[in-house]
């Protein structure tokens, strides 16, 4: 059968699914389709005719190289298409977005021709995906003195791609659409259980809220013509949780504009609102997309005479509305003045936030990805032509405040800056171009990832990445059809792109489901460094790390650099002393319940959390970062003690080492290079010439916390709150409780010892808890399931070799079998103990879930609606965080436990201990590295 009948094939079962053609990427199926194009009398060259000029994915893909050649033909006459002239084949490269279509419009400009060559550089000037190849031939053609190549070089250093677009509207009129009250989580605009189709976008985009809410927005649209639909989260914040660009992608598909023609199902300019405006990490996406993202604050406190807020029954501030969004109201968006305007004109909002110089460049560019490669092409334009260019773009915001110290992320930015003036210190609100030292790719995103690589014409990683690394921990759970069609082809692309990949392509090493956060904190190996990971835990030890939407991962990955601006920090200190039957894991949740106690708001939000934790190893302290993620701090850094930090960097270059030594290094030597990296920065903390990042005594903080370890008497849980009369309180993590709040009567369904907030020490507490209560009981029974999913190979590799996973294999009724991977997702789960595959599992949500209506006790990060569990017909599913051994008593007693149960349960065990860097450490370090 031909590639074409099969995808006629492939058409037919897509129709009965009410979804159009797949948009075609492969180079062999469009080489049949412009056989049938030449062949006049083919009974499908209309049909073939469509399906080149539409459904042809642009970019660096091969049927994007296979369609750039014969327009090539096409405009030098080789080829005669009636239905797409020499001027329409260029129409459709311009809109090809670089790659082969460059490399094509080059080829023509180039050429003696002198009518198509200035044709095709007309063309060119339209273009900004050019790579260091693409300018050295304009380079070396300007030098032999070709006339439309110096031509094309004056019109990129005068920015004529960006300066020759349209402005944005003056105004923008939008009718409103509550998605959802209280925080909406990305989950709801992308679930996790459909990762499998993010690359499908027309597939994806169906999964998007419901269909309920996918008709009311396109009633919304037929009953209000011209406008654009502002999607809105009541009483919340917009995008909170994972690092989605398909949520944003598929709020676009449902509301935004389509980008071209001839790209089908991408769409951009989204307008997404939210009482409290929008996630720091959803707002970046929906930078990519040129898209609008407003903070309504409709709800605002309610103040007493006195301007104190007046509080509830429950202790939260009384919200009254200031004026209502409700479903279909129309609104103005005046771009100019930056206001959010009623229907007749009233002025309800300030959006200066939402319409910076530089936010409105990405609206007029159609997202950040041209303006970030435009940038850069003006200067090398300028360079060529030994030039100075004009000032087109807007100038970076760069704050330098006169005798002020700087904050632990200020200094890390500053040394990594680009384009900034020598000898210029910058301090938080400054716009700053960065160089990313190491980037993450994670598997569910993965594929969409690879899609922006090949839109934006990149072929392989920028050399100036020190470390990059592609997951599998998202669908390690599950290796089942979806699985297996993506996993292998993701892991080609991205080993071939030059990233260490957990799956080798060529089968040389067995695969590996490593949770992403856990190898980016090992190879992660200066304190210094810049991480970007494609997924909202990418939270670091060492360094500070962002959580990015995955367009951001590409960018980084492609020209290893990001832009944004510093963001202001909260310090975090500790003072007292950690009670012996206490785990760190308390410490965590102490530290948001104090937090809101001492700060009365969320004063984490948006912002970093510098934690003065020095005397925690790597695993540990990343316990803490890890949260931050949910505090909805923007990121997190950790201020070590010198020597914690030589020796979290021994245990990094170990590690690496491992990776090697199975086979993982990229053919670059990637891996080498950063152990080699690890000898550099633990030189350079040994001689003094640099120790361990510090903030500068005289920095200044946005807030000071400061942690009492005193007050920390028993084990904390972060309870969703699910009936909370208050929609906007539930499913946060603000509610922090102790165990003695339960009354040992919180029956618990199901528990969870895994993700990427457990390291080794967890699962040791596992195993030392099992032999305890069989010592004491004489036997061990669940009366709930335990399911323990370690985060990494090494960590179970290390349990075997020190007898541990003897004992949890002991107790378990089922051990993951690698030879004989599980193909299909539990949904029913008895009482004993699973031992399963490292990786994200039950945390992820998107294969493996509990039972519907489930109360859940985890020692993962997630807490969101339907996230680890889904509501039952009659009961809400909850999600409950705690430590390991809380998790384990109550998984055992079927229930919460009471403090002597728990205290009793723990005694003798080595739990991880802390204490603060400014007393001795003496004990302060847990055995468990």
């Amino acid at each position: 059968m031909s590639l074409y009948a099969r995808y006629l094939d492939e058409i037919s079962t897509r129709k009965a699914q009410g979804l159009s053609p797949k948009p075609i990427d492969d180079g062999a199926l469009v080489a049949e389709i412009v056989a049938q194009i030449r062949d006049a009398s083919h009974p499908h060259r209309a049909d073939s005719l469509q399906y080149f000029i539409y459904n042809t994915l642009p970019g660096t893909t091969s049927a994007a190289g296979v369609k750039a050649e014969f327009l090539k033909e096409i405009v030098q006459g080789q080829a005669v298409v009636p239905e797409i002239t020499p001027t329409f084949a260029l129409e459709l490269l311009s809109h090809m977005k670089g790659g082969p279509s460059v490399r094509v419009l080059l080829d023509l400009a180039l050429k003696r021709d002198r009518a198509i060559a200035e044709q095709a550089g007309e063309v060119l000037k339209t273009q900004v995906f050019l790579y260091d190849a693409d300018t050295d031939r304009l380079k070396a053609a300007h030098a032999a003195g070709n006339p439309v190549a110096t031509d094309i070089l004056h019109s990129y250093a005068r920015a004529e791609f960006y300066t020759n677009l349209p402005d944005i509207e003056d105004e923008v009129e939008v009718v409103t659409f509550i998605a959802a009250e209280g925080d909406i989580s990305t989950d709801l605009l992308s679930p996790g259980n459909q990762a499998h189709s993010r690359a499908d976008r027309e597939l994806h985009g169906l999964c998007m809220c419901d269909e309920a809410a996918q008709k009311h927005i396109q009633e919304l649209k037929l009953q209000h013509p011209g406008k654009r639909i502002m999607m809105i989260a009541e009483k919340g914040t917009m995008g909170v949780g994972s690092s989605r660009m398909s949520g944003v992608n598929n709020v676009a598909l449902w509301t935004g504009k389509q980008a071209s023609p001839y790209a089908p199902f991408v769409n951009i300019a989204p307008v997404v609102a939210g009482t409290n405006g929008i996630s720091p990490i959803f707002a970046t996406t929906v930078d990519v997309t040129g898209g609008i993202g407003v903070n309504l604050k409709n709800w605002v406190r309610k103040t007493d005479a006195d301007g104190k807020p007046i509080l509830n029954n429950d202790g939260n501030p009384v919200l009254e509305q200031k004026f209502s969004v409700e479903t279909g109201t129309v609104l103005r968006i005046d771009t100019k003045k930056k206001k959010l305007l009623s229907e007749s004109g009233e002025e309800l909002a300030d959006l200066s936030s939402s319409f910076t110089p530089q936010k409105v460049e990405f609206m007029k560019a159609g997202g950040s990805y041209a303006i970030v490669f435009g940038k850069k092409l003006q200067t090398v334009a300028a360079e060529i032509l030994g030039i100075e260019p004009p000032v087109v773009f807007a100038p970076s915001k760069e704050i330098s405040i006169e005798g002020r110290g700087l904050t632990a992320v200020e200094k890390i930015f500053n040394a990594n800056a680009r384009g900034v003036a020598p000898g210029k210190v910058l301090h938080a609100g400054s716009d700053v171009r960065v160089r990313v030292n190491i980037v993450g790719s994670q598997d569910t995103t993965g594929p969409m990832t690879a899609q922006e690589l090949e839109a934006m014409a990149a072929t392989v990683i920028s050399p100036l990445v020190d470390g990059a690394y592609q997951s599998g921990c998202h669908t390690a759970s599950v290796w089942d059809k979806k699985a297996q069609d993506n996993i292998p082809r993701l892991m080609s692309f991205m080993n071939s792109f030059g990233l260490v990949t957990a799956r080798d392509p060529e089968g040389v090493y067995h695969p590996m489901t490593d949770v992403i956060h856990k190898v980016l904190n090992d190879i992660t190996v200066d304190d210094w460094a810049i991480i970007i990971g494609g997924d909202s835990h990418t939270r670091m030890s060492k360094g500070v790390a962002f959580g990015a939407d995955l367009g951001t991962v590409a960018l980084a990955l492609a020209t290893a650099e990001a832009e944004m601006p510093i963001p202001e920090s909260v310090k975090v200190t500790f003072k007292g002393q950690m009670a012996p039957h206490m785990d760190f894991r308390d410490v965590v949740h102490a530290t948001q319940a104090q937090m809101l106690k001492q700060c009365g708001d969320n004063v984490f939000q948006g912002r970093i959390i510098e934690v003065h934790i020095g005397t925690l190893l790597a695993d540990q302290a990343f316990t803490f970062t890890d949260w931050t993620a949910e505090m909805k701090a923007k990121a997190a850094i950790c201020i070590s003690e010198d020597e914690t930090m030589i020796q979290s960097l021994e245990l990094a270059k170990s590690r690496i080492q491992i990776m090697i030594d199975k086979g993982m290094e990229q053919r670059s030597g990637m891996l080498a290079r950063l152990i080699a990296l690890a000898d550099t920065r633990i030189a350079q903390i040994r001689s003094g010439e640099k120790p361990a990042l510090k903030p500068d005594d005289n920095a200044r903080y946005f807030a000071e916390v400061v942690v009492d370890l005193d007050l920390i008497d028993e084990p904390m849980i972060a309870d969703p709150d699910v009936n909370n009369a208050d929609v906007s309180k539930r499913y946060t993590h603000d509610t922090i409780r102790p165990i003695s709040y339960y009354g040992a009567e919180k029956k618990v369904d199901l528990g969870f010892v895994g993700s990427c907030m457990v390291h080794k020490g967890d699962i040791k507490i596992v195993a030392q808890m099992l032999k305890n209560i069989e010592e004491t009981a004489g036997k061990v029974e669940f009366k709930a399931p335990l399911v323990v999913a370690a985060p990494t190979y090494n960590i179970i590799d290390e349990l075997k070799a020190e007898g541990d996973w003897d004992v949890l294999a002991k107790y378990s009724g089922f051990e993951f079998d690698d030879m004989m991977p599980k193909a299909k997702a539990r949904t029913e789960y008895e009482n004993i103990l699973y031992l399963e595959r490292p990786g994200c599992n039950l945390c992820m949500g998107n294969q493996e879930k509990a039972e519907k209506g489930d109360t859940v006790l985890a020692t993962s990060t997630r807490l969101f609606q339907g996230r680890v569990v889904a509501d039952s017909e009659t009961k809400k599913g909850e999600s409950l965080l705690a430590s390991t051994p809380v998790v384990v008593l109550s998984a055992v007693l079927g229930r919460t436990p009471t403090l002597d149960e728990y205290k009793a349960a723990v005694k003798g065990i080595d739990l991880t201990k802390f204490a603060p860097p400014v007393q001795k450490p003496l004990d302060s370090q847990s055995v468990h590295f």
